[in-house]
């Protein structure tokens, strides 16, 4: 190439000797008089670069006046270190500088571009294009695109078809805020971005596509958090004359043999739970099974037991489910600790209204914060319920189920995290299935699809869509690893008359199903095949497999909080000509 023979994290001691050319960003200048080092960084490493004044003074002199993350490219010989560094790979060698060009100065950085920087994350994402000079986040970015080549051969391998679907759709009603775009040519009418490309890989499966993939973008107009961006990529799949299990386990078969080709990780079968057994046992329908501290329930459990109604607690007596979790070893924890977690549950963003605490000693010698209602007999009943013993710690919240659920599975949570048992380097997976097709929106008075109105019900619940709206499970799944929901999909509806009843039960009238879905439900009229798919999310694979929270590191260029690009300052202003070409007027 023309500005670089090897690039800076190549060269070794075997090369020791030759005459090479690099170029790349000034990552250091370390001046000692006589003898400067400077290490040279590109994207694949650093090599360490040694002028000396007995060699060349004038060089030397160029050298020392070298600014942070200029950029310069060097000729110069291979030689051994005297002072090797085993943390990077090209640390036995140097290269004796003979030329130097400088190709662009720099000016000075905003922040430290090195692994520890000192720039906080707001800096960072105004300056992306710096941060992204930053090992973590170059990395980050080089799995990306790792991952993203192993999907699209597993895929290829086995028949998927890579298909691009429309960017400006229609917008429908359910679901997430569409972003909007104005028609100039039609004004007055709008496209929408894409949430997904549902209905477009249903046709395709009417076109006899048979299988479909597509990595995506998508968007969404939805308040953010770590875990979500505006805009976000998928890994969109669809499959023809398939049923459930066909779908699971061509999946659970491509992340299997991701997670193994990366991170070397065995994951074994993938275990499966109802929805109804998920929130029953971990109040969250992605629960993260990396530890066991399953809900006990003191009442209002499937069993109907009752430990605590009729001792004159009435917080107890009147709550509809008293659910416990055991902390194994827990009874170390100071009262001030178990304050600390009282208060952290009465926040608004888990909303208990308290936590009621058994220190287990040796038999007949348990500590609760209701010793005044709850004798050494029934505590000893509570422990055996919860398969709990000397050294451990009960924890409870009461109330109405759902709510109490939540809020536990919040402290679970959070216990997991304290306790050391939520460890990135370990994978659970599992699927959870059989999810209510329908919830209830009391606001509205009406049913939403829980996933969207192309799901199908399992057929053995068909003929509750007559009779109980409420009963009807979802032929859904979502795959959950380590209480992410890595990917979600269905065995969709084929059949046009049962697709008609399934907008009915939404209450869509037959004008508005026409003016929505009409081309789906056309499309339907020629021979549409049993099919289903799933959908990943592309950007919390990465962040999973990378093991950590956020998805922001791993997109190039990702929105704030706020959902803007402070690097571009967008969203942004638009000229009022380009308003009024739009038939937009400003109020």
């Amino acid at each position: 190439m023309a500005y670089r023979t090897h690039h800076c994290g190549e060269l070794r001691i075997a090369d020791q000797g030759k005459e090479v050319e690099l170029s790349g960003w000034v990552a250091k200048n370390r001046d000692f008089g006589g003898l400067t080092f400077i290490d040279l960084r590109d994207r694949y490493g650093i090599t360490q670069l040694s002028f000396n004044d007995t060699v060349n003074p004038e060089l030397l002199n160029s050298a020392r006046g070298l600014g942070r993350e200029f950029v310069i490219q060097v000729k110069g010989i291979v030689k051994e270190r005297e002072s090797k560094n085993k943390n990077i790979p090209t640390g036995e060698i140097e290269l004796e500088v003979t030329e130097l060009h400088v190709l662009n100065a720099a000016a000075t950085p905003p922040f430290t571009i090195d692994n520890d920087t000192d720039g906080g994350e707001e800096l960072r994402m105004q300056y992306r294009y710096l941060d992204i000079r930053r090992e973590p986040v170059k990395n980050k970015l080089i799995l990306r695109h790792q991952l993203a080549q192993k999907i699209r051969n597993y895929l290829s391998d086995a028949e998927f078809i890579e298909v691009e679907t429309p960017v400006l759709i229609k917008s429908t009603p359910e679901g997430a805020r569409d972003f909007v775009v104005p028609s100039r040519m039609n004004q007055g009418q709008f496209y929408a971005l894409p949430q997904s490309p549902q209905t477009f890989k249903q046709l395709l499966m009417v076109a006899g596509m048979d299988k479909y993939f597509q990595i995506v973008k998508c968007f969404r107009d939805e308040d953010l958090r770590a875990d979500r961006q505006p805009e976000f990529t998928q890994i969109d799949c669809e499959m023809s004359f398939v049923e459930r299990d066909d779908v699971l386990n061509v999946f659970e078969g491509m992340v299997k043999a991701i997670l193994k080709d990366v991170k070397g990780a065995d994951l074994g079968q993938f275990p499966r739970i109802t929805y109804a057994d998920a929130m029953y046992h971990y109040g969250n329908d992605k629960p993260d099974t990396r530890f066991e501290m399953q809900f006990n329930y003191l009442k209002g459990g499937r069993n109907g037991d009752d430990l605590v109604s009729g001792q004159g607690f009435g917080i107890f007596d009147s709550a509809p489910a008293v659910i416990a979790l055991n902390i194994k070893r827990g009874a170390t924890r100071t009262r001030k600790e178990i304050d600390k977690l009282t208060d952290w549950v009465k926040r608004p963003q888990v909303g208990a209204k308290g936590l009621i605490y058994c220190r287990l000693g040796a038999e007949g010698a348990h500590k609760s914060s209701v010793d005044k209602f709850y004798g050494q007999d029934k505590l000893n009943e509570w422990a055996k319920f919860c398969d709990a013993e000397e050294g451990d710690l009960i924890v409870v919240i009461s109330g109405d189920l759902i709510p109490a659920q939540t809020q536990m599975s919040a402290l679970r949570l959070k216990l997991g995290e304290e306790e050391g048992l939520r460890d990135p380097s370990i994978f659970k997976p599992l699927w959870v299935v059989d999810f209510p097709l329908l919830e209830w929106d009391e606001e509205h008075k009406r049913y939403h699809a829980m996933h969207h109105p192309f799901t199908s019900p399992l057929a053995e619940d068909m003929e509750l869509l007559k009779s109980d709206l409420s009963k009807v499970r979802a032929n859904a799944y979502d795959m959950v690893i380590n209480g992410v929901e890595l990917g979600g999909g269905s065995i969709r509806i084929h059949d046009k008359a049962l697709q008609s009843s399934m907008f009915d039960a939404l209450g869509f009238t037959s004008a508005e199903a026409e003016a929505q879905f009409g081309f789906l439900m056309n499309a339907f009229k020629y021979g549409a095949p049993p099919h289903g798919g799933i959908a990943f999310g592309f950007d919390r694979m990465c962040a999973l497999i990378g093991g950590t929270d956020s998805i922001r590191d791993y997109i190039a260029f990702p929105k704030n909080n706020m959902g803007r690009d402070v690097m571009i300052d967008a969203p942004s202003k638009v000229d009022v000509d380009q308003l009024n070409e739009l038939g937009l007027k400003l109020k």
